[in-house]
């Protein structure tokens, strides 16, 4: 790569940096870009800039959205008081396809993970106690993935929800393997998961 013009260098170290991208597929990548029309070009960079311009993160629920409140927390046709707690906001995306959950969400924006180095003040707890004590919240799904992080999050938010002697604490049920990710699961097991979700 050292041989490469300044430009090319700079774009292959970017799609590097990416998750899951390696120096190979990032360097393919780049050269995929070059052979392109420059209109193509200037669409792809229009769209990435405007992640940043256009995107906000709702005020409620901590979800990625164009307007805060975002349509979820707006819509008349959800339950307020009933949450499903989930890790991303991929999470949730994977949970609105099954077309079966009426409530509103609260997004973590992680688990409990030392290792990936997410500790409990980076996550949107304080701001989902605070929506609980406004709201009045009658139920809180834990929608986690169900590996130790998702597990030792759970545990921890359990306690500190019990708390609130009024709300009906449940998960998800285990229709979904353990050690998978809610973000591929399919909307069969979804939809199954979400009907038979217990209290804890």
């Amino acid at each position: 790569m050292a041989n490469y013009p300044t430009p090319i260098k700079n774009l292959i170290d970017e799609f590097a940096a990416l998750p899951g991208l390696g120096p190979k597929t990032a360097e393919r990548l780049v050269f995929y870009l070059l052979k392109r029309p420059t209109t193509d070009l200037n669409k792809f960079a229009s769209a990435i800039s405007q992640l940043k311009n256009k995107i906000t993160v709702c005020q409620k629920c901590q979800n990625y959205s164009e307007i805060s409140p975002c349509a979820i927390c707006q819509s008349r046709q959800r339950n307020p008081k009933v949450i499903c707690l989930v890790a991303l906001p991929q999470d949730l995306l994977a949970i609105e396809k099954t077309n079966e959950y009426q409530g509103v969400y609260h997004v973590l924006g992680g688990v409990i993970d030392p290792l990936q180095g997410l500790t409990l003040e980076q996550l949107k707890i304080q701001e989902l106690i605070n929506r609980i004590k406004i709201d009045g919240a009658v139920e809180i799904i834990l929608a986690l993935n169900s590996d130790l992080p998702g597990e030792t999050t759970i545990l921890y938010l359990t306690k500190l929800l019990k708390s609130f002697k009024n709300i009906k604490l449940t998960r998800l049920a285990q229709g979904l393997p353990t050690g998978s990710d809610l973000e591929y699961a399919d909307e069969i097991t979804l939809t199954n998961a979400l009907k038979g979700r217990r209290e804890i």
